[in-house]
């Protein structure tokens, strides 16, 4: 049976998920991270060092939240519509801006030894072609921060009190609270796929702070974050098209310092407005069903095009 056309873009999206590689950390030989850095330029170099001694300066993600919140004088919590930047369209991350922990302009991550031992024995796995993924794979919800980086549309969704930040991918919301709410007292929180998250403007800038996240894997092979990792991110436009982002990843289990890392967002042409986001699951017809293999790879359910 041909499949319909809905049913060939379902199984292309599903494919792309099942394929995807290590898109949280850089599984990267030392000699390759060498060269890598070897080619920033020293403005480069400068302005990456910088960003990671702001995050060094702070012991924790909370303490450098309000060390920003108080250069920006407590911050707009709510602003005043009239001054939202417009995140209209829709959105895509940039192709080069994949990986969370990339070493770049002469920096490399920090691990912990148990990290270092985590990216070995990922390495390994993949080697071998074993790279079920625990958090995708079943069509699971990637998760944060591994959602700054993951594929397809985007869409951000921006008022005075809320900033809905959503992705086609598993049909995610992240909500960023900027109505001046604190994060929700110790007794009542617990760990989230895309955890708690609050924030302020600061002159068209949205800097967020999250906590309350789930230990989870961050990528195929790679490492697995604790419930104690906790991130800011700094929102700002810097084109009339691109959204840049700073974020500064906290997790003392995996990293002995906190990383900063930037990603891209460019919004995507659509003039004729055809371009949609639109709701999908990855296992709703059977060509998309996938398992763990016993090596621990990815395997289809039962491959035919055939309807349910």
């Amino acid at each position: 049976m041909r499949p319909s056309a809905h049913g060939r873009e379902i199984f292309a999206l599903a494919t792309a998920m099942a394929a995807l590689g290590p898109v949280s950390v850089a599984a990267q030989e030392p000699a390759e991270v060498a060269s890598e850095m070897a080619q920033a330029s020293p403005e480069a170099m400068e302005e990456k060092r910088r960003l990671l001694d702001m995050g060094r300066a702070h012991q924790t993600a909370r303490d450098l939240y309000r060390a920003l919140q108080d250069e920006a004088g407590g911050g707009q919590q709510p602003p005043p519509f009239d001054q939202l930047p417009d995140w209209s369209g829709l959105w895509s991350r940039a192709p080069d801006a994949f990986v969370l922990f990339q070493p770049e302009a002469g920096e490399a991550p920090r691990f912990t030894p148990a990290a270092q031992r985590m990216l070995a024995e990922g390495r390994e796995r993949t080697s071998q072609g074993n790279v079920y993924d625990a958090g995708i794979s079943d069509c699971g919800p990637p998760g944060f921060p591994r959602w700054l980086v993951i594929p397809f549309l985007r869409e951000f969704i921006v008022r005075p009190e809320q900033t809905w930040l959503s992705s086609e991918t598993v049909n995610n919301v992240r909500r960023i609270y900027t109505d001046g709410r604190g994060h929700p007292d110790e007794a009542e929180r617990y760990p989230l796929y895309y955890g708690d998250s609050i924030g302020f403007w600061d002159e068209g800038k949205l800097v967020i702070h999250t906590n309350q996240l789930m230990a989870r894997y961050m990528g195929r092979n790679n490492l697995y974050q604790s419930d104690a990792i906790e991130t800011v991110e700094v929102w700002e436009t810097v084109a009339e098209d691109r959204i840049e982002v700073d974020a500064w990843i906290y997790d003392p289990s995996i990293l002995e310092e906190p990383w900063h890392t930037k990603v891209v967002y460019n919004r995507i042409p659509n003039p004729d407005r055809s371009l949609r986001v639109r709701y999908w699951h990855c296992t709703e017809n059977p060509n998309n069903e996938v398992y763990e293999t016993e090596e621990g790879g990815t395997q289809f359910t039962e491959f035919l095009f055939e309807a349910r």
